[in-house]
């Protein structure tokens, strides 16, 4: 069967679900870590992820992408789950959830320039100005306490994770693109991998957790976090560009600094949230401010 459009609805329901699972998964990683290594949990919740990804490929017996399809799903493994995943889960140690969400929210600006590199989408000044006018805004919002109570490093990381999954997102749209649920299967596999090899080069202890809050936080992250999350992702990216597809990291702080108030007692700031906005403001003015192009994409399965 080739699916070749889908109600608009569908589509933007996804991305309202997105918005409000990848809102809330900084903050299940924040107690995630309380218990498990950072590399090791990351991939075992991959790991965790891609058997349910490989159980649905055997029982609708979906086709595993192969040649260009299998490279593309590789490519969004390398970059999406293993190189990012590694600098948020890290830098998480460090760094609230909330303001690992606002500085994702770039994630649409560097969607749009590696973009723009690759040659998939045309340049704008307009585009540079928002880039600005987001790092302004995070200045405003933190830049009095980098090096102070936040060390320079875990912000670096955070950015390097924004970035990697951008250029795996402008990636995967150069590839031809098989079934999401069997691209998610293999990158899973490939990400759950790369941070297996991390965790063993760090030298992390490998356990299972012990905490009932660690077992929730984790059971969420693969099941919802990673499972809905990525499925619908690669669905929202076979009829939108990666720009326009991009554009949930800019809801992601809205959501992650209600849940983060809400369940980790994060201390939200004015000056915090004056920067937030003027990040919201130039990501919208760099990326959102354009019109939005729906790509029909055949989906082979």
């Amino acid at each position: 069967m080739t699916k070749t459009s889908a109600p608009r609805i569908l589509i933007y329901a996804a991305f309202l679900i997105i918005v409000v699972i990848g809102g809330s998964n900084a903050v299940a990683v924040r107690f995630s870590n309380v218990e498990l290594p950072p590399f090791w949990g990351a991939a075992l919740r991959f790991g965790a992820a891609a058997v349910l990804f490989w159980a649905a490929v055997l029982l609708k017996r979906i086709a595993v992408p192969r040649g260009k399809e299998l490279a593309g799903a590789v490519v969004l493994g390398v970059f999406g789950f293993g190189v990012a995943y590694a600098f948020l889960y890290w830098a998480l140690l460090f760094v609230q959830a909330s303001l690992v969400m606002v500085i994702l929210s770039l994630g649409p600006l560097l969607t749009f320039f590696f973009a723009v590199l690759h040659r998939q989408e045309a340049f704008r000044w307009q585009g540079l100005l928002g880039a600005l006018t987001a790092f302004a805004g995070i200045f405003v919002g933190v830049g009095g306490e980098i090096g102070d109570s936040l060390a320079l490093i875990p912000l670096l990381a955070i950015l390097g994770a924004a970035a990697s999954i951008a250029e795996g997102t402008v990636l995967y749209k150069s590839f031809p693109r098989g079934h999401p649920i069997a691209v998610n299967a293999i990158s899973l596999t490939v990400g759950a991998l790369m941070l297996l090899l991390i965790s063993l080069a760090a030298g992390e202890v490998r356990s299972l957790p012990t905490l009932s809050q660690t077992w929730l936080a984790f059971g969420y992250l693969v099941l919802a976090g990673s499972g809905i999350l990525f499925y619908l992702y690669l669905y929202l990216l076979e009829y939108w560009t990666a720009s326009a597809a991009s554009y949930t990291f800019l809801l992601f702080p809205v959501a992650t600094i209600i849940i983060a108030a809400w369940l980790a007692n994060e201390v939200i700031t004015g000056r915090f949230l004056l920067g937030s906005a003027i990040v919201l403001v130039g990501v919208w003015l760099g990326a959102l401010k354009q019109p939005k192009t729906i790509e029909p994409q055949p989906i082979q399965g």
